[in-house]
């Protein structure tokens, strides 16, 4: 996930950039040399995303006093639809630009949109010829929205970060990622002709700080969930190859 704008939904502190400035083409290439130039031949990198769930046009209790990037009431005129079209092709361009001077072998996953808050069509438009894949968080419909959005425009899509787990947990509860849970959204997902892939939150390592993992802090597994994972996983393998065959 490359730097390029701290604009996530959960980020309390960082202000906006100005994506016409000098400052802000600067910044992009300096985050695509630090970061891009080092792994451009990296053959266990699939590819690179921005920013986690970017606050376009919505915001969050945390962050209100930043507001959001592109005021939504301006979105009721075609002048401001097209001034938001500008602004998000700029930011995607420059991007995308700065990344391809350093890295030509990468997909560019692009921003992380969160599903369930307001998108907007003209932010997704604008990110298109700049994006490999059109990148999703999705806790509530992900089957639905990801198809939405493929059938909307084409474009490969893929959920990158969902899970069935139990968020609101006390010090010293842990909860488990629910497998059972990954395999129905896995069956239901490869029906969808763009779906590309599909990213598990909460399968890392398990500690007293973020108490969900599919390891624990001693890496031991958590044998029930990961291995309902894996018999989904061993499942839809068989059915790709079927469908190459």
């Amino acid at each position: 996930m490359l730097p390029f704008t701290e604009s996530h939904q959960w980020e309390q502190h960082t202000r906006h950039f100005d994506f016409f400035s000098s400052e802000w083409e600067e910044w992009c290439e300096y985050v695509a040399r630090s970061h891009c130039a080092e792994m451009s031949e990296d053959p266990n990198l699939i590819g690179y995303f921005y920013s986690d769930c970017p606050t376009w046009v919505h915001d969050r209790p945390t962050n209100q006093w930043r507001g959001p990037i592109f005021d939504p009431e301006r979105l009721k005129t075609e002048e401001g639809k097209k001034e938001l079209f500008q602004l998000a092709k700029r930011y995607y361009q420059t991007t995308h630009d700065a990344i391809r001077r350093y890295d030509k072998n990468h997909l560019i996953l692009g921003d992380r949109y969160e599903a369930n808050e307001p998108i907007a069509v003209e932010v997704v438009e604008a990110a298109l010829p700049y994006v490999d894949v059109l990148s999703f968080q999705d806790f509530r419909d992900t089957v639905n929205h990801l198809q939405e959005w493929y059938q909307k425009t084409g474009k490969p899509v893929l959920l990158a970060d969902a899970a069935k787990i139990k968020w609101q947990t006390v010090p010293g509860e842990f909860t488990h990622n629910n497998g059972q849970w990954y395999g129905e959204v896995l069956s239901q997902l490869i029906e969808n002709p763009g779906c590309i892939g599909f990213h598990l939150c909460g399968a890392y390592q398990r500690n007293k700080a973020r108490r969900y993992g599919l390891l624990d802090e001693f890496e031991n597994p958590d044998v029930e969930n990961v291995k309902l994972i894996q018999e989904a996983n061993f499942t839809i393998r068989k059915r790709m190859e079927e469908m190459i065959l």
